[in-house]
């Protein structure tokens, strides 16, 4: 059974940072294929892509995210983080980790909630 678990929401003024955590049970990331993204969703708003990262490490951003958000990879913790710098009011949402397993198919976390005070 695979499950991702994410961690690292709280409250953070605006131009502050954050870090999120995705961690992957029941897969092996250096073993089994996978596409790992990140998604937000704010209040009354769709669930939209804010990064992702492929096994090989390939990337694709948001642009309203980009310069200021980096992904990255520890296929040895099965885990996936996110660093957000300079976060903006318009950052606040519920953040969640999706796993896309070509093996095993799409999977996503509970959401953990970042909130931006301006």
């Amino acid at each position: 059974q695979v499950r991702l678990v994410e961690f690292g929401g709280a409250l953070v003024q605006a131009g502050g940072s954050l870090r999120l955590s995705c961690v992957a049970s029941g897969i092996n990331f250096s073993s089994d294929a996978n596409v790992m993204s990140w998604y937000r969703q704010a209040p009354g708003r769709q669930r939209d892509l804010v990064v992702s990262i492929g096994s090989g490490g390939a990337t694709n951003y948001a642009d309203s995210v980009k310069g200021r958000f980096t992904i990255s990879r520890d296929n040895a913790e099965n885990t996936v983080n996110l660093q957000m710098n300079s976060l903006k009011p318009e950052d606040a949402a519920v953040y969640y980790c999706k796993g896309y397993f070509p093996r095993f198919g799409t999977y996503w976390g509970q959401g953990t909630q970042v909130t931006v005070s301006s």
